[in-house]
Protein backbone atom coordinates (compact mmCIF):
# COMPACT_ATOMS: atom_id res chain seq x y z
CA UNK A 1 0.00 0.00 0.00
CA UNK A 2 1.59 3.43 -1.15
CA UNK A 3 0.01 6.40 0.73
CA UNK A 4 1.22 9.32 -1.19
CA UNK A 5 0.32 13.05 -1.54
CA UNK A 6 -2.48 12.44 -4.22
CA UNK A 7 -3.16 9.45 -4.67
CA UNK A 8 -3.09 6.05 -2.85
CA UNK A 9 -2.64 2.79 -4.84
CA UNK A 10 -2.16 -0.88 -3.77
CA UNK A 11 -0.80 -3.60 -5.51
CA UNK A 12 -1.99 -7.12 -4.72
CA UNK A 13 0.55 -9.96 -5.49
CA UNK A 14 1.07 -13.86 -5.58
CA UNK A 15 3.96 -16.48 -6.23
CA UNK A 16 3.45 -18.54 -8.58
CA UNK A 17 5.99 -21.65 -9.14
CA UNK A 18 7.31 -22.90 -12.65
CA UNK A 19 10.35 -24.50 -14.37
CA UNK A 20 12.24 -21.23 -13.24
CA UNK A 21 11.32 -21.14 -9.72
CA UNK A 22 8.52 -18.79 -7.82
CA UNK A 23 7.51 -15.65 -9.84
CA UNK A 24 5.45 -12.95 -8.58
CA UNK A 25 2.39 -11.82 -10.38
CA UNK A 26 0.28 -8.95 -10.11
CA UNK A 27 -3.46 -10.27 -9.39
CA UNK A 28 -5.11 -6.84 -8.43
CA UNK A 29 -5.05 -3.36 -8.41
CA UNK A 30 -6.51 -0.08 -7.35
CA UNK A 31 -6.08 3.64 -6.53
CA UNK A 32 -8.03 6.62 -4.93
CA UNK A 33 -7.69 10.33 -4.61
CA UNK A 34 -5.66 11.01 -1.34
CA UNK A 35 -7.35 13.78 0.77
CA UNK A 36 -5.50 14.46 4.22
CA UNK A 37 -2.18 14.81 3.40
CA UNK A 38 0.63 17.25 3.50
CA UNK A 39 4.04 16.91 1.85
CA UNK A 40 3.74 13.61 2.59
CA UNK A 41 2.93 13.26 5.94
CA UNK A 42 -0.71 12.78 8.00
CA UNK A 43 -2.82 16.07 8.31
CA UNK A 44 -6.24 14.33 9.09
CA UNK A 45 -5.97 10.58 9.45
CA UNK A 46 -9.87 9.70 9.35
CA UNK A 47 -9.84 11.26 5.12
CA UNK A 48 -6.57 9.45 4.49
CA UNK A 49 -8.43 6.01 6.32
CA UNK A 50 -11.18 6.57 3.52
CA UNK A 51 -9.37 7.28 0.49
CA UNK A 52 -7.32 3.78 1.21
CA UNK A 53 -10.68 2.09 2.16
CA UNK A 54 -11.65 2.69 -1.43
CA UNK A 55 -8.42 2.09 -3.00
CA UNK A 56 -8.66 -1.68 -1.10
CA UNK A 57 -12.07 -2.09 -2.44
CA UNK A 58 -10.98 -1.71 -5.99
CA UNK A 59 -8.02 -4.22 -5.50
CA UNK A 60 -10.18 -6.71 -3.81
CA UNK A 61 -12.46 -6.32 -6.31
CA UNK A 62 -9.97 -7.17 -9.26
CA UNK A 63 -7.73 -9.86 -6.69
CA UNK A 64 -11.14 -11.31 -6.23
CA UNK A 65 -9.91 -12.16 -2.55
CA UNK A 66 -10.08 -10.21 0.99
CA UNK A 67 -7.01 -8.62 2.07
CA UNK A 68 -5.81 -8.97 5.82
CA UNK A 69 -2.16 -7.77 6.20
CA UNK A 70 -0.01 -5.33 3.70
CA UNK A 71 3.41 -4.19 3.47
CA UNK A 72 2.78 -0.33 3.50
CA UNK A 73 5.60 2.47 1.76
CA UNK A 74 6.69 5.53 3.99
CA UNK A 75 7.29 8.86 2.31
CA UNK A 76 7.04 12.20 2.84
CA UNK A 77 9.63 15.22 4.15
CA UNK A 78 9.49 13.25 6.86
CA UNK A 79 12.19 10.49 5.61
CA UNK A 80 15.66 10.90 6.23
CA UNK A 81 18.86 8.86 5.96
CA UNK A 82 22.19 9.02 7.84
CA UNK A 83 25.33 6.91 7.39
CA UNK A 84 27.46 5.85 10.99
CA UNK A 85 29.88 3.52 11.84
CA UNK A 86 29.90 1.38 15.02
CA UNK A 87 32.50 -1.42 16.36
CA UNK A 88 32.90 -4.82 18.17
CA UNK A 89 34.88 -6.61 19.93
CA UNK A 90 34.60 -9.99 18.77
CA UNK A 91 33.14 -12.10 21.51
CA UNK A 92 33.90 -15.48 21.22
CA UNK A 93 37.19 -17.24 22.89
CA UNK A 94 38.13 -18.26 19.33
CA UNK A 95 37.69 -15.06 17.63
CA UNK A 96 35.02 -16.24 15.28
CA UNK A 97 32.52 -13.63 14.17
CA UNK A 98 28.67 -14.10 14.53
CA UNK A 99 25.52 -12.75 14.62
CA UNK A 100 25.63 -11.25 17.84
CA UNK A 101 29.15 -9.37 16.78
CA UNK A 102 27.58 -7.88 14.14
CA UNK A 103 23.85 -6.31 16.05
CA UNK A 104 26.34 -4.93 18.74
CA UNK A 105 28.44 -3.19 15.98
CA UNK A 106 25.09 -1.82 14.10
CA UNK A 107 23.91 -1.03 17.81
CA UNK A 108 27.04 0.63 18.49
CA UNK A 109 26.58 2.43 15.28
CA UNK A 110 22.90 3.71 15.83
CA UNK A 111 24.10 5.11 19.32
CA UNK A 112 26.35 7.43 17.78
CA UNK A 113 23.45 9.27 15.01
CA UNK A 114 22.77 13.09 16.10
CA UNK A 115 20.19 13.85 18.41
CA UNK A 116 18.03 14.93 15.30
CA UNK A 117 18.00 11.83 13.78
CA UNK A 118 17.15 10.41 17.05
CA UNK A 119 14.51 12.56 18.92
CA UNK A 120 11.22 11.91 17.80
CA UNK A 121 11.94 9.32 14.64
CA UNK A 122 11.77 5.58 14.21
CA UNK A 123 14.43 3.80 11.98
CA UNK A 124 12.89 1.66 9.71
CA UNK A 125 15.93 0.90 7.40
CA UNK A 126 19.40 -0.82 9.01
CA UNK A 127 21.55 -1.02 5.97
CA UNK A 128 25.09 -2.45 6.63
CA UNK A 129 26.98 -0.87 3.42
CA UNK A 130 30.97 -1.86 4.00
CA UNK A 131 32.81 -4.37 7.09
CA UNK A 132 36.17 -3.77 8.67
CA UNK A 133 38.31 -6.42 9.93
CA UNK A 134 40.81 -5.40 12.61
CA UNK A 135 41.28 -2.03 10.21
CA UNK A 136 41.26 -3.96 7.02
CA UNK A 137 38.09 -3.87 4.67
CA UNK A 138 36.34 -7.27 3.91
CA UNK A 139 34.59 -7.84 0.90
CA UNK A 140 31.89 -10.52 1.05
CA UNK A 141 30.28 -12.06 3.97
CA UNK A 142 31.73 -11.53 7.34
CA UNK A 143 30.35 -14.48 9.71
CA UNK A 144 32.71 -17.21 10.62
CA UNK A 145 35.99 -15.07 9.67
CA UNK A 146 38.39 -14.22 12.97
CA UNK A 147 39.91 -11.58 14.24
CA UNK A 148 39.48 -8.93 16.92
CA UNK A 149 37.42 -5.84 16.00
CA UNK A 150 34.67 -5.47 13.54
CA UNK A 151 33.81 -2.09 12.57
CA UNK A 152 30.42 -1.69 10.66
CA UNK A 153 29.30 1.10 8.13
CA UNK A 154 25.81 1.29 8.38
CA UNK A 155 22.95 3.28 6.24
CA UNK A 156 20.26 4.16 8.74
CA UNK A 157 17.02 5.46 7.06
CA UNK A 158 14.10 7.17 9.44
CA UNK A 159 10.70 9.11 9.89
CA UNK A 160 9.23 10.68 12.40
CA UNK A 161 7.73 8.59 14.93
CA UNK A 162 4.26 10.52 14.86
CA UNK A 163 3.81 10.66 11.06
CA UNK A 164 4.65 6.29 11.04
CA UNK A 165 1.90 5.73 13.75
CA UNK A 166 -0.72 7.89 11.92
CA UNK A 167 0.29 6.10 8.91
CA UNK A 168 -0.25 2.58 10.21
CA UNK A 169 -3.36 3.76 12.04
CA UNK A 170 -4.91 4.51 9.12
CA UNK A 171 -4.42 1.46 6.97
CA UNK A 172 -5.54 -0.57 10.36
CA UNK A 173 -8.71 1.09 10.70
CA UNK A 174 -10.14 -0.45 7.54
CA UNK A 175 -9.31 -4.05 9.14
CA UNK A 176 -5.66 -4.36 7.34
CA UNK A 177 -2.66 -5.66 9.88
CA UNK A 178 0.49 -3.86 8.60
CA UNK A 179 2.80 -6.43 8.73
CA UNK A 180 6.37 -4.57 7.77
CA UNK A 181 7.27 -0.82 6.31
CA UNK A 182 9.15 0.47 3.66
CA UNK A 183 10.55 3.91 2.76
CA UNK A 184 9.00 4.85 -0.61
CA UNK A 185 12.17 5.16 -2.51
CA UNK A 186 13.31 2.05 -1.72
CA UNK A 187 10.33 0.60 -2.77
CA UNK A 188 10.51 2.69 -6.32
CA UNK A 189 13.86 1.36 -6.60
CA UNK A 190 13.53 -2.40 -6.77
CA UNK A 191 10.03 -1.83 -8.73
CA UNK A 192 11.90 0.72 -11.23
CA UNK A 193 15.49 -0.11 -11.13
CA UNK A 194 17.74 -3.06 -12.44
CA UNK A 195 20.08 -5.15 -10.67
CA UNK A 196 22.83 -3.53 -13.19
CA UNK A 197 22.14 -0.04 -12.64
CA UNK A 198 21.80 -0.49 -9.27
CA UNK A 199 25.46 -2.67 -9.41
CA UNK A 200 27.14 -0.01 -11.60
CA UNK A 201 25.43 3.33 -9.54
CA UNK A 202 22.91 5.32 -10.47
CA UNK A 203 20.34 8.20 -8.70
CA UNK A 204 16.80 7.45 -8.77
CA UNK A 205 14.49 10.47 -8.42
CA UNK A 206 10.92 10.48 -8.22
CA UNK A 207 9.25 13.47 -8.98
CA UNK A 208 5.37 13.19 -7.29
CA UNK A 209 3.34 16.27 -6.32
CA UNK A 210 4.43 17.94 -3.43
CA UNK A 211 8.08 15.89 -2.87
CA UNK A 212 10.91 15.20 -4.70
CA UNK A 213 12.01 12.03 -3.33
CA UNK A 214 16.11 10.80 -4.09
CA UNK A 215 17.61 7.39 -3.32
CA UNK A 216 21.44 6.59 -4.58
CA UNK A 217 22.51 3.43 -5.42
CA UNK A 218 26.06 1.86 -5.64
CA UNK A 219 27.21 -2.05 -5.27
CA UNK A 220 23.21 -2.72 -5.36
CA UNK A 221 22.84 -1.09 -2.25
CA UNK A 222 21.59 2.44 -1.22
CA UNK A 223 23.80 4.77 0.20
CA UNK A 224 21.89 7.66 0.38
CA UNK A 225 18.46 9.11 0.60
CA UNK A 226 16.57 12.48 0.94
CA UNK A 227 13.04 14.42 0.48
CA UNK A 228 12.21 17.95 -0.61
CA UNK A 229 9.46 19.43 -0.06
CA UNK A 230 8.50 20.67 -3.47
CA UNK A 231 7.31 19.04 -6.13
CA UNK A 232 5.19 19.17 -9.71
CA UNK A 233 2.40 20.58 -8.38
CA UNK A 234 4.55 23.85 -7.76
CA UNK A 235 5.38 23.69 -11.22
CA UNK A 236 1.12 23.83 -11.68
CA UNK A 237 1.18 26.81 -9.21
CA UNK A 238 4.20 28.86 -11.26
CA UNK A 239 2.15 28.21 -14.71
CA UNK A 240 -1.14 29.49 -12.91
CA UNK A 241 0.39 32.56 -11.43
CA UNK A 242 2.48 33.20 -15.11
CA UNK A 243 0.01 32.12 -17.09
CA UNK A 244 -3.02 34.02 -15.27
CA UNK A 245 -5.13 30.86 -15.43
CA UNK A 246 -6.96 28.37 -12.78
CA UNK A 247 -5.38 25.90 -11.51
CA UNK A 248 -7.12 23.07 -13.29
CA UNK A 249 -5.88 24.95 -16.59
CA UNK A 250 -2.67 25.22 -15.88
CA UNK A 251 -2.88 21.21 -14.69
CA UNK A 252 -3.88 20.02 -17.95
CA UNK A 253 -1.11 22.72 -19.59
CA UNK A 254 1.43 21.09 -17.83
CA UNK A 255 0.99 17.97 -18.78
CA UNK A 256 0.48 18.85 -22.46
CA UNK A 257 -3.50 18.07 -22.40
CA UNK A 258 -4.39 21.91 -23.19
CA UNK A 259 -2.08 24.53 -25.28
CA UNK A 260 -3.66 27.34 -26.79
CA UNK A 261 -2.11 30.26 -29.16
CA UNK A 262 -3.24 32.30 -26.21
CA UNK A 263 -0.49 31.05 -24.23
CA UNK A 264 3.28 31.61 -25.86
CA UNK A 265 5.24 28.49 -25.74
CA UNK A 266 8.54 30.15 -25.43
CA UNK A 267 7.29 31.93 -21.45
CA UNK A 268 5.35 28.69 -21.11
CA UNK A 269 8.81 26.88 -21.01
CA UNK A 270 10.88 29.30 -19.26
CA UNK A 271 8.11 28.71 -16.40
CA UNK A 272 8.52 25.19 -16.28
CA UNK A 273 12.27 24.96 -16.85
CA UNK A 274 12.69 27.24 -13.81
CA UNK A 275 11.12 24.93 -11.74
CA UNK A 276 12.76 21.73 -12.96
CA UNK A 277 15.71 23.25 -13.04
CA UNK A 278 15.42 24.34 -9.12
CA UNK A 279 14.53 20.16 -8.83
CA UNK A 280 17.69 19.09 -10.25
CA UNK A 281 19.92 21.63 -8.43
CA UNK A 282 18.88 20.22 -5.61
CA UNK A 283 19.53 16.78 -6.74
CA UNK A 284 23.09 18.21 -8.07
CA UNK A 285 23.96 19.71 -4.42
CA UNK A 286 23.00 16.65 -3.03
CA UNK A 287 24.87 14.56 -4.77
CA UNK A 288 28.17 16.70 -4.69
CA UNK A 289 27.58 16.85 -0.95
CA UNK A 290 28.26 13.06 -0.83
CA UNK A 291 30.44 13.08 -3.06
CA UNK A 292 28.79 10.91 -6.24
CA UNK A 293 28.30 14.14 -8.65
CA UNK A 294 29.20 12.77 -12.23
CA UNK A 295 30.38 9.66 -10.33
CA UNK A 296 27.18 7.50 -11.06
CA UNK A 297 27.89 5.31 -14.29
CA UNK A 298 24.29 4.51 -14.61
CA UNK A 299 23.07 8.01 -14.30
CA UNK A 300 19.95 9.60 -13.48
CA UNK A 301 16.56 7.49 -13.69
CA UNK A 302 13.02 9.63 -13.36
CA UNK A 303 10.09 8.47 -11.99
CA UNK A 304 6.78 9.51 -10.48
CA UNK A 305 3.65 11.44 -11.93
CA UNK A 306 5.73 14.64 -12.62
CA UNK A 307 8.25 12.85 -14.86
CA UNK A 308 5.76 12.73 -17.27
CA UNK A 309 6.08 16.45 -18.12
CA UNK A 310 7.30 17.14 -21.73
CA UNK A 311 9.70 19.41 -20.65
CA UNK A 312 10.89 17.35 -18.37
CA UNK A 313 13.98 15.92 -20.18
Amino acid sequence: IDIGTTAVKIVIAEYARNERGPEKHVIGIGAAESIGLRHGYIVDTQHVSRSVRQALAYAERTARMKIRTAIVSVGGIGLESHVATGSSVISRADSEITELDIERALAAGKQTLPDSAKNNRKVIHTIPLSYKLDGKEVLGRILGMRGMKLEVKTLFITTLDQHLTDLIEAVESVGVEVKDIVASPIASAVATLTKAQRIAGCVLVDIGSETVSIVVYENDMPISLKVFPLGSSDITNDIALGLRVPIEEAEKIKTGGHVSSQHPKKKLDEIVHARLKDIFELVEAHLKKIGKNGLLPAGIVLTGGGSRIASVE
